[in-house]
């Protein structure tokens, strides 16, 4: 659930939720996690990517450390000791965020490294954390800034919500706040006392609902991004948009995105209400169910600073479900009206009348996702004729072909990436572009399952995935199977 949940749904779905960080999994036997950094100047190791010859399972010189970052990597079979590897004397840690890991952790080991940092700043737990040892953590921190709270569930004890009562309070620096997995609605009052200080709070994963979660977000009055569930619902933006007059960032993620019968009422009327009380809000992400022409044209009169928007309708080729037109005219308002727009991304009912609008007016767009949308080659003729500033195009499940592809190749080497997943390409015409235009790499990838050498396939043959990106080292070495280089 959460944000991982919604990247497998924008995947199923069609509605594209980048994830651009690339994920590396290590192997079982890969125990030390860390490579030794022997007298190293101050490092920052955010997310391990070090091959398994180059990992030691021995005690870590790292005594320059000072962060390390495992957010959103996949990491199989960690042991339970891998924090006993910091030497006692190590003190220089500002960043720990082990988030991602799933097995337990020795949370002695784990007291000990924290109290040791007192510089630490950030602080970013996993799920096997009990609610007694995280408040035990923040009386041995009270400096830092940004927390993951890890899961924040247990039986309800009032010694214990006094405890983490506490513990919050002592935190006069906390101004980030994440995590809330699985929370009890009963503790959520423990945080009141922070509330006042945060300019960021994270609840992707907290799928708590109802009157406690709008009675701690009302109280956040100072948050410039917040992240939530769709279980706030419309009456709990209505909450938002007027307690929140700094939030610059707002996403709302899906909580049961498979279940259209599932009972969430979030419609497009929470946007609009947020959009229209919060003068600094400039980046958003929404996944909805319905939504109109006439929302987007208000939400787009409302917020002309969007920097990015980003609207997931979860079924595709939705149309406005009041007059059951295509999208078109709210989308063209919002790139009429947001001069400064940098990302998108669009979906619902969509034909190729938008896509002129997007090529003619975004001009400073940089980021474009497309699914389920156009009538014809037309649209992807638009935007890459236009669009003079757009650095990655990410497109599936369109009706778009070899033709726009060949003629705008030029346009390609000014970005720096362009994804299609099926859509209406043959592998003849991937093989014009790499010819026409030798300083990209061209790959394919199909099926592994029905896989073979491009060599033995006839230039009409269907390509699943394109992926196309400049290079100056020519092509990769490291591909799989499934991905051929043209």
């Amino acid at each position: 659930m959460g944000r991982r949940r919604s990247r497998r749904v924008a995947a199923s779905r069609g509605v594209q939720l980048q994830a651009h960080g690339r994920h590396r999994r290590l192997p079982r036997d890969d125990r030390g996690l860390l490579q030794e950094l022997p007298g190293a100047p101050p490092r920052i190791l955010r997310g391990l990517q070090h091959r398994r010859s180059r990992c030691h399972c021995r005690r870590l010189q790292v005594r320059n450390l000072k962060e390390l970052d495992l957010q959103e990597n996949e990491i199989e079979d960690c042991s339970i000791n891998w924090l006993s590897l910091f030497p006692e004397s190590f003190t220089s840690l500002v960043t720990l965020n082990f988030s991602c890991l799933e097995g337990d952790v020795n949370i002695a080991v784990l007291e000990r490294l924290v109290t040791r940092c007192r510089n630490l700043k950030t602080l970013k737990v996993n799920n096997s954390i009990p609610l007694d040892m995280l408040a035990s953590l923040l009386r041995k921190a009270p400096q830092i800034v940004e927390l993951g709270t890890g899961r924040f569930s247990a039986d309800y004890h009032l010694n214990l919500f006094s405890k983490l009562e506490a513990a919050f309070a002592g935190c006069k620096s906390l101004r980030r706040l994440s995590g809330a997995w699985d929370a009890v609605p009963e503790y959520l009052p423990a945080f009141y006392c922070v509330c006042e200080g945060l300019t960021s709070l994270n609840l992707s994963y907290a799928t708590v609902r109802g009157p406690e979660l709008i009675k701690f977000i009302s109280r956040c009055k100072n948050l410039q991004l917040l992240w939530v569930m769709d279980l706030i619902e419309d009456h709990g933006l209505a909450v938002v948009a007027s307690s929140c007059n700094k939030l610059q960032e707002l996403r709302v993620f899906p909580s049961s995105p498979f279940d259209a019968a599932e009972q969430v009422s979030l419609t497009e009327r929470g946007l609009v209400v947020v959009s229209a009380s919060c003068p600094m809000l400039e980046s958003v992400l929404y996944f909805c169910r319905r939504m109109t022409n006439e929302a987007l044209i208000t939400i787009a009169k409302n917020r002309p600073n969007f920097t990015c928007f980003r609207l997931c309708i979860i079924e595709p080729h939705t149309p406005d479900y009041i007059t059951h037109q295509p999208l078109d005219a709210g989308f063209s308002a919002i790139v009429e009206s947001c001069k400064g727009l940098r990302r998108l991304s669009v979906s619902g009912l969509l034909t190729d009348r938008v896509f002129k609008s997007i090529g003619a007016h975004a001009d400073r767009l940089e980021m474009l996702s497309i699914a389920f949308a156009g009538n014809s080659d037309l649209g992807l003729h638009y935007i890459l004729s236009g669009c003079k500033s757009l650095k990655k195009l990410e497109i599936r499940d369109c009706p778009f072909g070899d033709k726009p592809l060949l003629a705008n190749a030029a346009k390609l080497e000014t970005m720096r990436s362009l994804w299609m997943s099926s859509c209406s390409l043959t592998l003849g015409a991937c093989r014009q572009l790499a010819r026409k235009m030798p300083r990209l790499s061209v790959e394919v990838m199909n099926d592994p399952r029905r896989a073979c050498p491009l060599d033995s396939l006839t230039d009409e043959s269907p390509v699943e995935t394109l992926y196309v990106y400049r290079t100056i080292a020519g092509p990769r070495s490291d591909t799989p199977a499934c991905v051929q280089i043209v």
